[in-house]
């Protein structure tokens, strides 16, 4: 199931696993030491995919601003290969239409992923430079 929530509208146990979510796939398997807790969750809309039992199965947020920015898009190890970051992308991009159209919409990208977000509508705006170690891509939605 998917669901959007503002900060305050998340549970104690929903923050905990989608933490835990992040925690999992950003620091541990990608062995990328950074502060992921960085003071922005409060001001963001969070997007849940939920499965059995709760367990949070894929994330992002939306930060908003005069540049909207999608950032933490991750899925759960074992949704892996079902669409599942696809169908995330599509509801994030709907619901910025829907809620800040006037506003540009950018990410930064592992650069590996450059093609994946290149299918919706995202173009590299930056060349490839490392953000905690691992290679980035500047990425901005194209208006055309």
């Amino acid at each position: 199931m998917a669901q959007w929530y503002r900060f305050d509208q998340l549970s104690p146990l929903q923050l905990y696993r989608l933490l835990a979510l992040r925690q999992q796939v950003f620091v541990l398997e990608q062995q990328c030491l950074y502060a992921d807790i960085d003071g922005v969750d409060p001001e963001c809309l969070h997007l849940l995919y939920t499965g059995e039992q709760e367990a949070v199965l894929g994330y992002l947020r939306v930060i908003p601003g005069d540049t909207v920015r999608i950032g933490r898009v991750v899925v759960a190890e074992q949704a892996r290969g079902s669409g599942l970051a696809g169908r995330m992308m599509v509801s994030a991009l709907d619901y910025i239409r829907q809620h800040c159209a006037q506003h540009e919409v950018a990410l930064s990208a592992q650069a590996h992923l450059t093609a994946f977000y290149g299918r919706y509508g995202f173009v590299a705006v930056s060349g490839e430079y490392l953000e905690d170690g691992i290679p980035h891509v500047d990425m901005r939605l194209s208006q055309g």
